[in-house]
C-alpha cells in the first residue's frame, strides 16, 4: 500500500508541470451520475485544473472531502475524483456570479447559436487567463442565461448521420483541444521568461 501511494505521489509530481492552470470544466445540471463521473475522469487525465457542478437536485455532497470519499462518483471516476478538485454550486447565476468574480471566461460548448459568436472547435483561441467551458444538461443542453454570459458557443464539426454525442465524449473531445493550446501558451510563456528567478504560470 506504501509503494502504491508513493507511486501515486511520484506520478503527481511528474504531471504538476503540463496540468492547465485556472481552466475549469462545468457541468450545468446535469442528470446522471455515470456522467459526472466520466467527465470528471476526462477532465483529471487531460490536466484540467478543476471542475464545478451545477447540481439544483443536491445530489452530491457540499463537502469537498466528502463528495472524494463518495463511493459512486470514486467508482465511475476510476478514483479520479479522488485527485481533481470538484465544486458544487446550486444554481448557474451562483456559479456565475463566483466566476465572473474570479474574472473567469466563460464559453460554451453548443451547437451554433443566432446572436452569439460562433467557432468550430478547433478554430477558437482557448489561451485566455481564466476559462471556465460549459457542458449543458444532456437532454436540455446549455441554459439561456449561460449563453447569455459566456463570450461564445463552440462545437464539434460532426460528418455523420448522427449530430450529437454524450457528455462523455464531447467534454474528452472538447478539453482535449483546449488543454493542447493552454499547454503549448504555457510552455511558450515558460520559455520566454527563462532565466528569471521565477518562471510564472499563466494566471498567476
Amino acid at each position: 500500500m506504501e509503494e502504491s501511494k508513493n507511486t501515486i505521489r511520484q506520478r503527481a509530481d511528474e504531471v504538476k508541470d503540463y496540468q492547465c492552470k485556472n481552466l475549469i470544466a462545468v457541468l450545468e445540471n446535469p442528470m446522471d451520475m455515470k456522467n459526472i463521473g466520466a467527465v470528471i475522469r476526462n477532465a483529471n487525465a487531460l490536466g484540467v485544473e478543476k471542475i464545478y457542478v451545477v447540481d439544483g437536485r443536491k445530489s452530491l455532497p457540499e463537502d469537498w472531502q466528502e463528495m472524494r470519499e463518495r463511493k459512486s462518483l470514486y467508482k465511475i471516476s476510476v478514483s479520479a475524483s479522488k485527485w481533481t478538485f470538484i465544486k458544487r454550486f446550486d444554481t448557474s447565476e451562483e456559479c456565475l456570479a463566483h466566476l465572473e468574480k474570479k474574472r473567469f471566461t466563460s464559453i460554451v460548448t453548443s451547437p451554433h447559436v443566432k446572436g452569439r459568436q460562433n467557432f468550430v472547435l478547433h478554430e477558437a483561441d482557448y489561451t485566455q487567463t481564466r476559462l471556465a467551458v460549459w457542458f449543458g444538461n444532456e437532454s436540455r443542453g446549455i441554459s439561456d442565461l449561460v449563453v447569455e454570459r459566456s463570450e461564445c458557443c463552440i462545437s464539434i464539426p460532426m460528418f455523420g448521420i448522427i449530430e450529437s454525442l454524450n457528455l462523455a465524449t464531447t467534454s474528452g473531445i472538447v478539453l482535449y483541444e483546449i488543454t493542447k493550446q493552454r499547454r503549448e501558451y504555457q510552455a511558450k510563456y515558460k520559455r520566454a521568461n527563462r532565466g528569471a528567478k521565477t518562471i510564472p504560470t499563466v494566471g498567476s
